[in-house]
Order: structure tokens, then C-alpha cells, then sequence
């Protein structure tokens, strides 16, 4: 993340006195290894469970699906090899490649593929992606190894999206043999380009390159997700050699790296909002109130944030539909004005002249200072708010299962390259992340599933976009950024427009 503030602005000076020469080719520990350091813990390694926040580092690298995004997000086979959909649209039949190997050696077939979809499905599995399929998929069908049918209870124009992003495929004999999903978590197997070795919780997560793969095999040997989650450690860490890429570069220190000839230092949108998410379900509380909901917007200055304090690594939203997605951002639609005494007005028209009191939970992941950036700028209004900072993995725990309230700040990373993603996740009654009912979008979202054209789609979630922006449903601060630095040297490109890593094609030069 691309981050802030008065606090986080002392990152440079904190930075080691003497010029590491250990970057520019020079690896933290050799050519057949990368160290990723990176600035969240990863606390939980079961892909169908974990929420994106947690299996985006690693998901791509341990798990395959059936299609998969190309690095700007098109759809493209992956353990499947094609798939033909009927003229109803209501059944997909996928032919399955006859090479893929999981981890432990066992074949991937059809029923491996029918099994990871029923074990999302499965409430005793807790999978964060089951609000995604659970109203889509009436069953799947495996007639043969390498034959997998899917039938759907009504059309979704996502659908393949979907496989693409959320239907990580696990092995049924291995997995339905240990005793719950936390067992896997601990040990997981999947039949992607790296392989599980070891977890150090709140240490590290060491992969290694799994030869049995059946596509292109990376140019490293060993990959390691190191945990380091101040700032100024993972920098100092780089410039010493002792890691050679991180993520989470803070805005200040972006042009001081660029500086650095042995580094490469990279700001790529990753199709997110940043955005206080608000429990406004709730009846008889503030944020149940439009007027109110409304007012917390206004009562903000995103732009002066994200130029000062992100010191421009941002971009003002206008709606929770990123402006990364290829489609249903309705560009006409303005960002919010600053406007403190709209924001005041709103406030008396709900209900709360003198204003009120609430709690902002704030994750690690961001730094408290921008948090108390935003509790400022509602108390000029009257909001007086109790910033609560939690640890990332607590607050993850809370955030997936509706405890995090009454407000809470939260990413919302791009997994799918559609913007049902964030919609169905964060802004509808049955959503993982959503604490937000409006029967207007509730009925959008349903024509979004049965469209099946670009055109519909494009319309339909700019209609649902302006809806979201005209009933507050989150308070925006900003597009979100990912910056990475890295030994000039090692081969990567980020993936664009979406938070998840996709390491598959690591190497040094």
C-alpha cells in the first residue's frame, strides 16, 4: 500500500546512515532464491477459505484454476483447456488438461474439480467465496477424469470470472482426509507452480518451486514471504541485502528509491477502494441514517489526503466500482466536494445536530495516522471518533464474519476483473463484507447476473455505482495504490489492476 502520514513520513529518516551496496543484482541470498518481504502477516493458507487480504500473496503461486487472468486481467484457460457453454447459458463443460499433478504427487481430475467447488459450498468450510456460488451453482458433474459440468441455477455473465478468481482447486483424497479446514490451512496442497515447505507465523512462509508443474515453471528454485510489517524495516531491509523485493512502499519514500540506481521502484493500481466500510444495517443507530452517511463523506477532504498525505499516490473515487475495471464505472459521476457545512446540515436533517460518538476500528494495515486523519476531519463536523487500532489478523477474523462494526476501515481488492466482485461482496445483504441493504441494488445486482453481454453489464453496474454514491453506502478516500521496490535486477511486473501477486514468472536477470 501506498502509505501516509506524519508518523509514517519518518520512514526515511530511519532509514540506515550507510549506502547499502547490496541491491543491483546482488540477491539476499542467492539466484536460485527470492526473499519477498512483506508488510502483513499471512495468517491463513487455505485459498477457499482465507478473504483477499491474506490469499493474494500466495494464491496464484500454490493453487491452479480452471481459467485464469493474463497480467491485465483477460481471461484465458488454465487447467482447463476450453469450455463450451450451452445456449441457455446455464451449463459450462470444461475439458480438463491430463498432465496437471497436485503437490503430493496425485492426478488432478474432473472430481478434484467438482470436490473444491462443493467444499466452498460447504458451511462448515467457512469459505469467505461461498456467498459467490452458493445461489449459482446447483451441482457439478464429473462423467469422466477429464470432463468437469457445471450447472447453474440461473445465467451469470461473471461466471468464468468467477472460476477464475475463487475456485481454487484442491486435492478431494488429500484434503477430505484431514480432520478440518484448519488442518488444511496448516499444510496445504495445491497444484500450482510453487509447492508448500514451512510456516513461521508472524515470521515467514517459504515455497519452493514445484518441478511436477505442468506449465511454465518459474526462474527461482525457492520463494520466501518474509513478515516484516513496519516500513521503515522492510526499506532498510532491501537497501542491506537482506530481502530483494517489498510491497507496501509508503508514498513518502517513493521518490527517495526511485533515486537508487540498484532499485526499481513500481506504483500500480490494484482496482480497490480504500474506504471506511459502515455497519449501517443497524436500526436506530447514526449510520442507518442516509443523511448521516452522506455527511461523513462530505465532511472529508480526499483530495487534500491523497495529495498530502498520500503525497499523490491515490485517485478521489466517485462510487465503490473501481475506475480500474474494464467496465461499469460511470465516468460522469463526480467524487464528493469537501464541504463541511453540507456535512453539518445532513447531520441535523438525520437526526444528530451536535453530532455523535462512534469507534473507527483500524487494521495495521494502515497506519494509525491516516486513521486519525479521518476521525479529525469528522470531529470539525461534530463526529467525535475513537480510533481502535487491531491487529491485522484479529481485525481479519472480526471483518469476515459482520463483527467489526460500527465502522471500520477495508480494502476491497480486485479478484475477478468484474465489478460484482466488490458489489456482491461489499454492498448486498447477503455479502461477506457487507453490513448494507438497499432493495434498488439488491435488484440491479440480479439483472447484472443474467446479463451475459459487456454492454449489459457496463450499464447496469453504472447504474448500481450512482446508486452506492447517491445513499452513502461507504465513506471513499481513495484509489488504492500498491508500490513495490526491487532489486533492478530481479525480473517481475506486478499484475495491473488487481492486488493479487502473480509470482509464477519470477526471475533474475
Amino acid at each position: 500500500m501506498a502509505w501516509i502520514g506524519s508518523g509514517i513520513a519518518l520512514c526515511a529518516s530511519l532509514w540506515t546512515s550507510t549506502a547499502a551496496q547490496a541491491i543491483g543484482g546482488k540477491p539476499a541470498v542467492d539466484r536460485e532464491t527470492v526473499v519477498f518481504a512483506v508488510g502483513k502477516d499471512i495468517n491463513n493458507l487455505d485459498g477457499q477459505v482465507a478473504a483477499t487480504g491474506d490469499s493474494q500473496r500466495y494464491g496464484w503461486q500454490l493453487f491452479d484454476t480452471l481459467y485464469a487472468f493474463d497480467i491485465d486481467g483477460n481471461l484465458k484457460p488454465s487447467v482447463a483447456t476450453g469450455v463450451k457453454i450451452s445456449p441457455d447459458g446455464l451449463q459450462y463443460t470444461f475439458t480438463l488438461r491430463n498432465d496437471v499433478k497436485f503437490h503430493n504427487g496425485a492426478k488432478l481430475t474432473a472430481k478434484d474439480v467438482k470436490y473444491s467447488l462443493e467444499r466452498i459450498l460447504a458451511p462448515e468450510t467457512k469459505s469467505t467465496r461461498r456467498p459467490y456460488f452458493t445461489n449459482l451453482v446447483e451441482r457439478v458433474d464429473a462423467p469422466n477424469d477429464t470432463t468437469a459440468i457445471f450447472h447453474l441455477k440461473r445465467q451469470d455473465g461473471a461466471f468464468l470470472n468467477k472460476i477464475a478468481g475463487y475456485l481454487l482447486l484442491v486435492p478431494k483424497a488429500y484434503t477430505e482426509g484431514l480432520a478440518s479446514p484448519e488442518a488444511f490451512a496448516r499444510a496445504p496442497v495445491g497444484s500450482g507452480p510453487y509447492k508448500f515447505v514451512e510456516q513461521k507465523i508472524g515470521q515467514s512462509v517459504a515455497l519452493d518451486r514445484f518441478d511436477g508443474y505442468w506449465g511454465p515453471k518459474p526462474g527461482i528454485k525457492h520463494l520466501v514471504f518474509k513478515v516484516i510489517p513496519e516500513a521503515s524495516s522492510r526499506i532498510n531491509a532491501l537497501l542491506n541485502g537482506e530481502v530483494d523485493v517489498i510491497d507496501y512502499v509508503p508514498s513518502v519514500d517513493v521518490a527517495r528509491l526511485k533515486g537508487n540506481a540498484g532499485l526499481s521502484v513500481k506504483s500500480v493500481p490494484v482496482g480497490s477502494p480504500l474506504a471506511v466500510r459502515l455497519y449501517s444495517n443497524v436500526p436506530g443507530t447514526p449510520l442507518s441514517k442516509r443523511d448521516v452517511r452522506l455527511a461523513l463523506n462530505y465532511a472529508l477532504d480526499s483530495k487534500a489526503i491523497i495529495s498530502q498525505a498520500l503525497h499523490g499516490v491515490g485517485a478521489q473515487m466517485s462510487s465503490y466500482v473501481s475506475s480500474s475495471y474494464p467496465y461499469g464505472v460511470d465516468r460522469t459521476l463526480k467524487p464528493y466536494p469537501y464541504d463541511p457545512a453540507q456535512a453539518r446540515k445532513l447531520l441535523a436533517q438525520g437526526g444528530y445536530p451536535n453530532g455523535f460518538t462512534t469507534d473507527l476500528l483500524c487494521p495495521t494495515d494502515n497506519p494509525k495516522e491516516l486513521c486519525e486523519v479521518i476521525a479529525a476531519y469528522w470531529s470539525a463536523v461534530g463526529v467525535k471518533t475513537n480510533v481502535k487500532v487491531i491487529d491485522y489478523a484479529a481485525w481479519s477474523r472480526l471483518n469476515n464474519t459482520h463483527k467489526g462494526g460500527p465502522m471500520t476501515m477495508m480494502q476491497f481488492s480486485n479478484a475477478i476483473y468484474d465489478p460484482v466482485h466488490p458489489i456482491s461482496g461489499a454492498a448486498t445483504k447477503e455479502g461477506t463484507w457487507s453490513d448494507y441493504f438497499n432493495p434498488e441494488v439488491e435488484t440491479l445486482v440480479a439483472q447484472g447476473d443474467a446479463a451475459t453481454s459487456r454492454e449489459q453489464r457496463d450499464e447496469i453496474f453504472k447504474k448500481i455505482g450512482r446508486v452506492l454514491h447517491d445513499d452513502g453506502h461507504a465513506v471513499l478516500i481513495t484509489e488504492l495504490y500498491y508500490t513495490f521496490a526491487q532489486d533492478v535486477k530481479l525480473n517481475w511486473e506486478p499484475q495491473h489492476g488487481s492486488g493479487y501477486y502473480n509470482l509464477r514468472n519470477l526471475s533474475w536477470k
